[in-house]
């Protein structure tokens, strides 16, 4: 009986510290009023201090999507959204993209049409194109639900 119970024990405080290392989350929202079917020219800002390697990947992802995407600070034409974008790395032998958000917004007036997050922990990392892909999709999916 002494041996089950430490055996229990033993599984529990196992399944309580590993469980830490591995945190995995995707979300996104989309605001019912915003309607991302009709944007066709969006802007991606660079995020200040970054060396711009985020912004091309959300703008190449966003152009395989079929959108026509600026990368400049001052676009020469109107857009019809403004996506920005919040990274956070860790170390863990490497540098790794722990949690990247993207936020597409209204150009005028800076609302938040809607925003996609993803959160990779050490174990459940994804290289910085599939954190891209993942946020930028999850957005579209949930977009496609509000219809």
């Amino acid at each position: 009986m002494k041996r089950v119970i430490r055996l229990l024990l033993a599984a529990v405080a196992v399944s309580v510290f590993a469980s830490g290392c591995a945190v995995n989350r995707a979300t996104a929202t989309v605001d019912p009023s915003a309607n991302l079917d009709k944007l066709r020219v969006v802007q991606v800002r660079k995020l200040e201090g970054e060396d711009g390697t985020l912004q091309k990947l959300i703008a190449g992802n966003l152009r395989k999507r079929g959108f026509e995407v600026t990368e400049e600070a001052k676009p020469p034409e109107p857009v019809d959204a403004v996506v920005t974008y919040v990274d956070k790395w860790m170390w863990d032998i490497t540098m790794y993209l722990v949690e990247l958000t993207v936020t597409i917004r209204e150009p005028k007036s800076d609302y938040p049409l809607a925003t996609g997050n993803s959160l990779h922990t050490s174990l459940t990392r994804l290289s910085p194109p599939e954190m891209v892909d993942e946020v930028v999709g999850n957005i579209f999916k949930e977009s496609d639900k509000t219809k």
